[in-house]
């Protein structure tokens, strides 16, 4: 049997983002439900030292995340493991249906769910993410002092992730499958002028290689994209800089994105193109993609949240049990 709930406030998607709004959602006496999705606790889960967290000069990415969640269920947050397959955000009340079958209708939405990093499905590369393979030279590149790196890719992300590497790094190495680069001219500019940056053109990575006690990345080897000659160089770290994919597969042709499928914000605020509809963190943001701005909007949405429904009667709201899901709202 189907599980039908109503809720003053639902926050789709965990994370910084998610569970901080939860906190805000549940001292504003929205009684927020939060459902994790696939991952709960979002990209953080997938990290090991993290030093840029203010209060906590380390910890351990999926330790935070658990803190983070333990608050807001303090707070009086409703936490639910499960993954909301189809959202209807045509009118109010919203409704969100779930994989397990349970049907949550809602006066107003925080769509949290985060922007996963592109990967090349290496086994390799899945085997030591996390101990020497990353995807985010803000988040690790401390660790890499003195140490040679790769980065693999053509784009901005990537030159910008190689430059700064740079800071830390003895030696950044580039890998590109072409023969040039597809980043912006001034990006490049800067790149081709740093004395501690080499790049290997015609190349991909093939394999990372490393050791299993402790686990962590010795090398790489690479594989020319003209011939298919390989060869093996040695790195402490690899970054995987492919761009990012945000997960807005729930609201793609119901709300306004750009950039490549990101949730479009009103400047200054996490406001999405449908009144009542919000949305924080990695979903909204190309630039930063940081844990703590992720809360920061996370904030934000939950105190733009009450404030809207603050200026809303929900008297004249429709029945929630009448709402029902058209089929165009589906999760890809």
């Amino acid at each position: 049997m189907t599980e039908r709930t109503h809720v003053k406030l639902l926050i789709v998607g965990s994370g910084p983002a998610g569970y901080t709004a939860a906190v805000y959602g549940a001292r504003a006496m929205l009684e927020p439900m939060l459902i994790q999705g696939m991952q709960p606790g979002g990209q953080l889960t997938i990290t090991t030292e993290v030093e840029n967290w203010p209060g906590e000069v380390e910890i351990q990415g999926p330790e935070l995340m658990v803190k983070m969640e333990a608050h807001a269920k303090a707070m009086g947050a409703e936490i639910v493991t499960d993954v909301v397959t189809r959202l209807d955000l045509a009118q109010r009340p919203f409704v969100a249906e779930c994989d397990s079958g349970r049907r949550v209708t809602a006066d107003a939405v925080i769509l949290a769910t985060g922007a996963q990093a592109r990967w090349l499905g290496l086994p390799s590369e899945e085997k030591f993410k996390g101990f020497g393979v990353s995807a985010c030279a803000t988040c690790d590149g401390f660790f890499y002092r003195n140490r040679e790196v790769l980065v693999i890719g053509g784009g901005n992300t990537a030159v910008e992730e190689a430059l700064f590497l740079t800071k830390f790094a003895s030696k950044v190495t580039l890998v590109h499958r072409r023969d040039s680069l597809r980043a912006e001219k001034i990006l490049q500019h800067r790149l081709f002028r740093n004395p501690k940056v080499e790049i290997v053109w015609d190349h991909e990575l093939a394999e990372v290689t490393g050791a299993d006690d402790p686990l962590g990345v010795t090398g790489a080897v690479l594989k020319s994209t003209k011939d298919g000659s390989t060869r093996a160089v040695a790195a402490d770290g690899v970054f995987v800089a492919i761009g990012h994919a945000p997960a807005s597969e729930l609201v793609k042709g119901q709300l306004e994105l750009h950039n490549g499928g990101y949730v479009k914000v009103e400047a200054g605020s996490t406001r999405s193109s449908i009144p009542g509809v919000f949305a924080a963190g990695d979903l909204t943001d190309h630039i930063y993609r940081q844990a703590v701005t992720s809360a920061g909007m996370g904030c934000m949405a939950a105190l733009d949240a009450e404030a809207w429904l603050a200026e809303h009667d929900e008297a004249g709201m429709p029945d929630p049990a009448a709402a029902e899901l058209p089929e165009a709202a589906t999760a890809q």
